[in-house]
């Protein structure tokens, strides 16, 4: 998570392999709990099902493009969707800068072959540090 100035205030831990956004959200925040309470989430289409989990209506996902069907050949959003997502996109293109701001250190960009237990949540954590002591000048 991070603020509108890239300013990274909150980083999950860190899972091996390949998972899904959405499944390693719901691993680190339970849905049975009321997690999101009083936060504005702004999420992108790798989470969908999350409104349904979490039941806020403080969660904005973008619109999918409906699929392609026999009765609708040429499926399209409309006009007011594809705003509604230019909005979110912008909204959410300060964190996807953020992440890229930190991806600036190779380490997190490359193979990571260290074999001591829970280093990568510290290399992650020493990355976001750096980042935003670069922003803080």
């Amino acid at each position: 998570m991070s603020l509108r100035d890239k300013f990274i205030v909150f980083l999950g831990r860190t899972f091996s392999g390949h998972n899904h956004d959405y499944s390693m959200l719901k691993q680190e925040f339970p849905p049975e709990i009321d997690w999101f309470r009083d936060i504005h989430i702004r999420v992108d289409l790798g989470y969908q099902g999350i409104q349904s989990d979490y039941q806020r209506e403080q969660i904005d996902i973008p619109y999918k493009k409906p699929r392609k069907s026999q009765k609708n050949q040429n499926p399209e959003l409309s006009a007011d969707q594809k705003a509604a997502n230019k909005v979110l996109s912008r909204v959410r293109i300060v964190v996807e800068h953020a992440i890229g701001g930190m991806k600036r250190y190779n380490i997190l960009v490359h193979g990571f072959r260290n074999r001591k237990e829970n280093f990568e949540d510290d290399v992650i954590g020493v990355c976001a540090g750096l980042w935003n002591l670069v922003l803080s000048y």
